[in-house]
């Protein structure tokens, strides 16, 4: 019943932007943390970064700076919004969720970086 949806995926070129939204429903209560992790072809599903319900972050080494990470807890939504966008930041982002131990996941964005 925990559901995370995922929007705001696309193409764009690189040196530009894209912000993409998480939408929690579902849960009585809200997630220990909430983050983007994201899987490129043929590699493992990688963190980009999370928040914590107290609002501590953590990044990336390779997208610190590039890459800054929101959360709306009454809203219940999370976002990531990735500037100056490379090639290499081509994969499939998926929003996670952790609470009680357990995480969930949403179903996936496409971004593409390409010229």
């Amino acid at each position: 019943q925990v559901q995370l949806v995922e929007s705001g995926g696309g193409s764009v070129q690189p040196g530009g932007s894209l912000r993409v939204s998480c939408a929690a429903s579902g849960s009585r209560f809200s997630f220990y943390s909430m983050g983007w992790y994201r899987q490129a072809p043929g590699k493992q599903r990688e963190l980009v970064a999370d928040i914590t319900i107290g609002g501590s972050t953590n990044y990336a080494d390779s997208e610190k700076g590039r890459f800054t990470i929101s959360r709306d807890i009454a809203k219940k939504m999370v976002y990531l919004q990735m500037n100056f966008l490379k090639p290499e930041d081509t994969a499939v982002y998926y929003c996670n969720g952790r609470m009680f131990g357990d995480n969930y996941w949403g179903q996936g964005t496409q971004d593409t970086v390409s010229s």
